[in-house]
């Protein structure tokens, strides 16, 4: 049975964790640092200790971040104005003996701006089994990271497709005037109505799936965090699995999605593709998009099969080494091989809809570690294809500066004429730390971008200097250009 939270028990919820500090900040203040750093690892005993001594906010600590077990007098006096029996009755508590234990995942999640409470189901840990079918995650890592990578400028509708728990929707309330929020899964939309009533909120809640809740409706920015999870064609548990095969799942948002935004609008998602043997992953994303679509795949991971299998296995609880296990991933490892699966790619999806104009598609490797947010960089990265977009063709008259923020790096090797420089590499120092490796006219050439002279003039100025002419310059200089502009490399002045 669904949870059902009405107003007023929200609204009776709400006063309790008011009243007794139950948010990040008050969380964090009781546990003290090095407990909550533990708790991060899986370790709860110095949070156990350490909430001892806080009162009523202790009771809820311990009742709902590490699944203990509490007196039915503690509870009670924790969760007032709140009625014991409303607790149990919703299923936010349940009986253990003479003890009570929390029914739900109910938690502090906040940002720069303030806190909320994000409502989903116990996970595997805490219920002391693999979950159910119909199992609602947590604010786990695949949820912060897309959080992180979202744009956050101001628009007027948002669409959080396949919103769980509702997490995307309540920080789209920070940005987007109207904000509606679909999922497949009635156990999903009870909680995430939970989560928005919790913190007095009002999104548009809409059932079915993929994009036909919002038929014929169009968005400014939508928002996607969909079943990736990629295998044979099945569904083991909702919020993972989409029923369809492979990769299907991410081509069908990345196929779909340019068609529900308004002109200029922005769709970002998390999704995974297949790296099959004799196929190059960039051209097989590429191939899910329809016309008129920017389009940025950014790779954050690719993983082997077998890592991929067992993680996921035991992300539902289920241990590898069982019975059920080794049957799951001998299926799942089957699949892989019978496909020619060699890798499982994961990474963001930023897509925006372009009119008339000549799309932009951009796949690349972000593996290495970088300054997070990346939902900044995506923004900055459709501004800057907009501008070579309306620039393009005056790229030698423009000038260009280098940013303070990107080095040239050498590596010099020994040699019969002593040290010589065998690479040159670009580093940007911020953001996603992009590098590109230069040879010795691209580094003079660069070294003269200060915002002076226009691109022309430096290119024949090179051509003295290292022979050749400036038109031979100019062809080997301007795709670099418009790439380094890209990332942010280079800027106009």
């Amino acid at each position: 049975m669904n949870p059902e939270f009405s107003p007023e028990f929200c609204a009776r919820l709400r006063e309790a964790f008011r009243r007794t500090g139950y948010d990040t900040g008050g969380v964090m203040a009781a546990l003290g640092p090095m407990a909550h750093t533990a708790l991060g690892r899986g370790e709860p005993e110095l949070a156990f200790r350490a909430s001892a001594d806080a009162g009523e906010l202790g009771t809820l600590i311990r009742l709902f971040l590490l699944g203990g077990a509490e007196s039915e007098a503690a509870v009670r006096a924790a969760l007032a104005p709140l009625p014991l029996e409303d607790a149990l009755g919703t299923g936010l508590l349940r009986g253990e003996g003479d003890a009570l234990r929390a029914g739900l995942d109910v938690r502090p999640h906040g940002d720069e701006e303030g806190d909320w409470w994000v409502v989903s189901d116990l996970d595997a840990d805490a219920l002391g089994h693999q979950v159910p079918p119909e199992h609602v995650l947590g604010v786990g890592h695949a949820s912060l990271s897309l959080l992180r990578a979202t744009l956050r400028r101001p628009v007027d509708t948002l669409l959080d497709l396949g919103t769980g728990n509702g997490v995307q929707a309540l920080h789209a309330t920070r940005h987007a005037r109207r904000v509606t929020a679909t999922d497949v899964s009635p156990r999903a939309l009870a909680l995430a109505q939970a989560t928005f009533l919790l913190n007095e909120l009002d999104v548009e809640l809409l059932r079915g799936e993929w994009f036909a809740p919002v038929a014929r409706r169009r968005f400014d920015q939508i928002v996607c965090n969909p079943p990736f999870v990629v295998g044979p064609a099945r569904v083991d548990y909702t919020y993972r699995d989409s029923g369809l095969g492979g990769d299907d799942a991410s081509a069908l948002v990345v196929r779909q999605l340019p068609a529900f935004l308004n002109e200029g609008g922005v769709g970002q998602l998390l999704a995974s593709w297949l790296h099959v043997e004799g196929e190059d992953w960039a051209d097989r994303v590429s191939r899910w998009l329809p016309a008129n679509t920017d389009a940025w795949f950014v790779q954050r991971d690719v993983a082997d099969p077998g890592l991929y299998v067992g993680t996921w296995l035991r992300d539902a609880g289920i241990d590898p080494r069982s019975p059920e296990g080794r049957a799951k991933a001998a299926a799942w490892l089957d699949w892989f091989a019978e496909t020619k699966v060699q890798g499982v790619g994961f990474g963001f999806v930023t897509l925006r809809r372009t009119g008339g104009e000549q799309p932009t598609i951009v796949c690349e490797d972000l593996r290495q570690a970088y300054d997070d947010p990346l939902g900044p960089e995506a923004g900055a990265w459709l501004d800057r294809v907009t501008w070579l977009r309306e620039h393009g063709t005056e790229l030698l008259e423009t000038r260009f500066r280098v940013p303070d923020t990107v080095l040239l790096e050498r590596v010099d090797a020994p040699g019969d004429e002593g040290w010589q420089t065998t690479i040159r590499r670009l580093h940007r120092t911020d953001g996603p730390g992009w590098q590109h490796e230069i040879d010795e006219a691209a580094a003079a050439l660069l070294a003269g971008c200060r915002g002076v002279l226009p691109l022309s003039d430096l290119l024949e100025l090179l051509a003295v200097a290292h022979g050749g002419s400036a038109e031979e310059l100019a062809a080997a200089a301007l795709p670099m250009i418009r790439e380094l502009v890209r990332h942010g490399m280079v800027e106009p002045v």
